[in-house]
């Protein structure tokens, strides 16, 4: 059996994956390297995510985030935030679950609707409509059982600090 040394966080948008991923990476240290999975898209592609959503659609997104996934299932000693719908594809799956313990973020309908606003929802394709808590429900009750499936690990991140949540994961995953 190969010994998984990778973390991947999934979960909804505004659960915490990229602070925390961070903070984790932190902790850990080198040589453990912090990866913004979208981020990497939005460089490769050279504009934001909703722009790819607006001007090539979300097929075309989708289609990216596979090819990440691929590159990244080579890549050892990484803590990958990953987009909120990367459960979609079951082959995004199957790329990262090669190498890397999968963690599931969650938290409660309010507190993701709270900071998806802090930040502004312009940012955020998915829902950026009328009615936020409304996109917001209907897409969590969509994906929740991707996430569940393909999760090895789930932590509520609601009323938890980071510190708490890395502190838990560490815990969970038993990777120094």
């Amino acid at each position: 059996m190969i010994e998984k040394n990778s973390i991947a966080l999934i979960g909804f948008m505004a659960t915490g994956k990229s602070e925390v991923g961070k903070a984790l990476t932190e902790k850990l240290g080198v040589p453990y390297e912090f990866i913004e999975m979208d981020e990497l898209i939005e460089h490769q592609v050279g504009k934001p995510i909703h722009r790819i959503f607006s001007e090539d659609g979300e097929i075309r997104f989708r289609e990216l985030e596979i090819a990440m996934c691929k590159k990244l299932s080579e890549m050892k000693k990484k803590v990958i935030s990953c987009g909120g719908g990367i459960v979609l594809n079951k082959i995004n799956i199957d790329y990262l679950k090669k190498n890397c313990i999968i963690i599931l973020l969650t938290a409660s309908k309010e507190e993701i609707y709270r900071r998806i606003m802090k930040d502004g929802k312009e940012i955020r394709p998915k829902i950026n409509k009328p009615n936020v808590k409304k996109e917001i429900e209907e897409l969590l009750s969509f994906r929740k059982p991707f996430y569940l499936a393909h999760a090895d690990y789930q932590i509520d991140t609601t009323n938890k600090t980071i510190d708490e949540i890395v502190d838990l994961i560490l815990k969970k995953t038993k990777i120094k």
